[in-house]
């Protein structure tokens, strides 16, 4: 199985302001940390977040299956250019970063070229959020072999498209966010759940962008990541089936075997190991 598959069920920010935070998220089971140099980071605090997030990262990260990540401030923004400037020059670059409010593919392109530049294994995962960014958002997925996933910015995107922020008014811009993940091969994420109180409505929400697609869902905090993790795992029943197919391609070595009396064709196959992934994750 593929070693690159990473499971990307749940994750959670970690202020840049405060660094004791990102120690904490570690350990809190979500499958990304990322800490937060964007929204959740006041105007007056964004140069002292990022001298916080390079220190961060200057020191060895331990292999224990949770994927860094930063959220730096929008491109096009002083900020954002300021942000990626810190990290092009830093000695120990974050493995990924998360661009927020995306509008157009060659703004990943602009990116991902300088990365290349350098020579830096960084990785991207980009939020539609904008009208711009969704009517985009295949271009958007496809704009570089960089990409791990698509993330729905359900706020600002309900914002932008003058919308109620609530799940049938969104169920169109989730879609499209979905289909366009899919067809560039990444995981696309939900938003976050932003009632801390409401369970019942953080499962029921996250059981449906399971049903439409989507691989994981953000959190807002430590509590609501058990449920996430549990609606985006894989049942018994399930893993069982992908480690049947998995076997009986590797024991076959064609493109197409017969599992249970049904067809199975090889694209099918990547699916089957990121179930095994996902429980593999689980189980650790």
């Amino acid at each position: 199985m593929p070693i690159s598959i990473q499971p990307r069920r749940s994750f959670i920010f970690s202020p840049g302001t405060d660094p004791s935070m990102f120690t904490k998220a570690l350990g809190s089971g979500a499958d990304i940390v990322c800490v937060e140099l964007e929204d959740g980071v006041a105007p007056h605090d964004k140069d002292a977040a990022r001298e916080n997030m390079l220190g961060i990262f200057a020191e060895a990260q331990a292999d224990d299956g949770v994927e860094r990540i930063v959220r730096v401030n929008e491109i096009g923004s002083t900020y954002g250019q300021a942000d990626l400037e810190a990290i092009y020059e830093a000695k120990s670059p974050p493995p990924a970063l998360m661009l927020p409010k995306v509008n157009s593919a060659e703004e990943v392109r602009s990116v991902s070229d300088r990365l290349d530049e350098l020579g830096l294994p960084v990785r991207l995962q980009i939020i539609i959020e904008t009208n711009h960014g969704l009517e985009a958002a295949y271009d958007i997925a496809h704009a570089s072999n960089r990409i791990d996933s698509l993330l729905f910015g359900g706020v600002d995107l309900a914002a932008d498209l003058r919308c109620e922020y609530a799940w049938e008014p969104l169920l169109y811009a989730r879609s499209r966010v979905v289909h366009a993940a899919a067809a560039a091969g990444v995981d696309a994420i939900d938003v976050p759940w932003l009632d801390l109180k409401d369970f019942d409505g953080l499962r029921q929400e996250a059981e449906a962008s399971a049903r439409l697609g989507f691989t994981g869902k953000g959190s807002i905090h430590p509590n609501q990541i058990a449920i996430i993790n549990e609606i985006f795992s894989p049942s018994a029943d399930e893993i069982a089936h992908a480690r049947k197919i998995v076997a009986a391609f590797t024991e076959a070595n064609t493109g197409i075997v017969v599992v249970d009396g049904k067809l199975i064709e090889r694209p099918v196959l990547r699916t089957m190991e990121r179930i095994i992934a996902v429980a593999d994750r689980a189980d650790a």
